[in-house]
């Protein structure tokens, strides 16, 4: 079990900060370890959103998590974008600031989605370059996030676990780990989500995913819109025997149920940790 390099406290278990649950937020005020923003909803907005994010940020601990970064893209980094992420970041005062191991488009047009990267150490050269200067540019380390993936490239030279590690290394960043992510993307591609999880170097996961998704028989989606299912909560604790406790969040952001319920499966993580420290006794 190890501590991330830059000592980020574990925070204990969060949920996404989203529009159904705000009301609930402000009036109940219930006890949460931190809420994950998603980073691109508060930068071009005013009004009632950044309102209530200036409340929950006043109470609660606040991380962001952006699908905007595109680090492995060939467009030019997008500067403006970025000085906009650091300006919220001050804001809100965010813990750390995170994206995902991806390209999200090419040639001034945003296709909405996570591409997955080919592995090969040209990309891995171009990336971690790119990641060294957005840390720059953003004056704190950022943590990415492994992909849930659907198809694989074949000038691939390595796997997606040896990559990562290499880029977390190279960049000198941190890694946002998603359990989830692992297990659905071992499902489509084939592959033991141990061996990815005894490969990640634990000193640099800042914080933990976890979510439900859609198994659609020959192949599952990362939908983000249910419970998470047994096996992941069983990857899970293999992560925390592996890599050790970390601020861990449960993401639901499709068909949202009540406040309650998501709060309720984001505590399961809480039973997790508790098991596993005192197996660890």
């Amino acid at each position: 079990m190890t501590r991330n390099l830059w000592h980020f406290k574990d925070l204990g278990t969060g949920v996404g900060l989203r529009a159904p649950h705000f009301g609930h937020i402000l009036g109940e005020k219930p006890e949460v370890g931190f809420f994950e923003i998603l980073t691109e909803n508060y930068l071009d907005t005013g009004g009632r959103p950044l309102y209530i994010l200036d409340q929950v940020a006043e109470r609660y601990p606040i991380v962001m998590h952006g699908v905007s970064m595109s680090v492995g893209s060939t467009d030019p980094l997008d500067f403006a974008y970025l000085a906009k992420v650091k300006a919220l970041a001050k804001r809100t005062k965010a813990q750390w600031v995170s994206d995902h191991v991806c390209w999200t488009g090419v040639v001034g047009r945003n296709t909405h989605d996570l591409l997955p990267l080919p592995y090969t150490e040209e990309a891995l050269r171009h990336t971690a370059d790119r990641v060294r200067i957005i840390q720059d540019v953003l004056e704190r380390p950022v943590a990415l996030e492994n992909p849930s993936t659907y198809l694989e490239f074949v000038p691939s030279s390595m796997t997606e676990w040896e990559f990562i590690a290499r880029l977390a290394s190279e960049a000198d960043c941190g890694l946002l780990f998603d359990v989830n992510n692992v297990y659905v993307s071992a499902f489509n591609h084939g592959f033991d989500p141990k061996t990815y999880i005894d490969a990640i170097p634990g000193e640099r996961v800042c914080h933990y995913h976890l979510a439900g998704h859609t198994h659609k028989g020959t192949h599952i989606l990362d939908t983000h819109s249910d419970y998470v299912v047994d096996p992941v909560w069983e990857l899970y604790g293999y992560t925390l025997r592996r890599i050790g406790s970390r601020a861990t969040l449960l993401e639901w952001d499709a068909d949202i149920p009540p406040f309650d319920v998501v709060h309720a499966e984001a505590l399961k993580a809480q039973v997790w940790r508790d098991k596993e420290v005192r197996r660890a006794a």
